[in-house]
């Protein structure tokens, strides 16, 4: 199964989790993938989808090594208030309606702990933080299997539906803080992650209904630091051969690098886990 990078961006209505239909995709293999960067702090910033704009960057790195993408990048001020959009990216073949509105999306799935903070900024409001927006993940187990389609990728488990997805409201200054594992990889896809982006949605006990889908994007991980996780159990168990990142239909199409996470250790192993955070540039116009 894959997620078609050529498919049509789809927009749920709010209603019961129903599936949506998937494609076969291609599958390539290429291990000499060297670490992408992108810079942040107003000095370089992602061209994204066609858009090109000045200031804030989708993404940013915590190491020393800060390698641009010259294609994908421009010098600019920071105080000109101009941000850049965060790609639009098909929502693909494993997206369900009604998530849960929820911190810890991990429920009994096992894997690197990953403690997500995403920043959503307004490019349509002088990239002021956006508050009150729902930011929505959804990703696949250590397996390589989304819930709600347990046994697409040759597994056989319990499949309740709802693990490894879910969201959590935006606060004043446009923050998330969403808890998950790093995701396991699948046939013709690098590791990756779903997200999107709601406003005006009505919260409900567990979830939430109503509202407008703003943003649908994808979420990339290091490639080096992926093989280091990938190696680990219970990922190891997963005798899928992976798409490396180099060679995956999305990342880099249409500027779907701006979803490239930024990742902080929290330990000395990689069994320790890892901060991701990213800053998502959207507009409400």
């Amino acid at each position: 199964m894959t997620d078609n990078a050529s498919a049509s961006e789809q927009t749920p209505e709010p209603v019961s989790a129903d599936t949506l239909s998937a494609e076969p995709g291609r599958h390539r293999m290429d291990n000499t993938m060297k670490r992408r960067r992108v810079l942040i702090g107003g000095a370089t910033v992602a061209a994204v989808g066609g858009l090109m704009a000045a200031g804030l960057a989708s993404a940013d790195t915590t190491t020393s090594e800060s390698d641009s993408d010259a294609s994908s990048t421009v010098t600019t001020d920071a105080s000109s208030g101009v941000c850049s959009l965060t790609a639009e990216v098909t929502e693909g073949p494993y997206s369900l309606t009604g998530a849960l509105v929820r911190e810890d999306i991990r429920e009994d799935k096992e894997g690197v702990e990953l403690q997500y903070t995403f920043t959503v900024v307004d490019e349509a409001n002088d990239c002021a933080p956006l508050a009150d927006a729902l930011v929505e993940i959804w990703h696949c187990d250590a397996l390589g299997e989304y819930s709600g389609f347990v046994g697409e990728n040759g597994h056989t488990e319990t499949d309740d539906g709802t693990f490894l997805r879910g969201g959590q409201m935006t606060d004043s200054n446009g923050e998330v803080s969403i808890i998950s594992i790093w995701p396991g990889h699948y046939v013709s896809r690098a590791v990756h992650v779903h997200m999107r982006v709601h406003t005006d949605v009505t919260l409900t006990d567990t979830s939430y209904t109503g509202g407008s889908i703003i943003h649908t994007g994808q979420l990339f991980f290091d490639a080096d630091i992926n093989t280091e996780v990938q190696a680990t159990s219970p990922y190891s168990d997963n005798t899928t051969k992976e798409t490396a990142l180099a060679d995956d239909t999305i990342y880099d199409d249409g500027g779907a690098s701006s979803g490239l996470l930024t990742l902080t250790a929290l330990g000395d192993s990689v069994s320790d886990g890892y901060k991701a955070t990213l800053t998502v540039g959207v507009s409400t116009s």
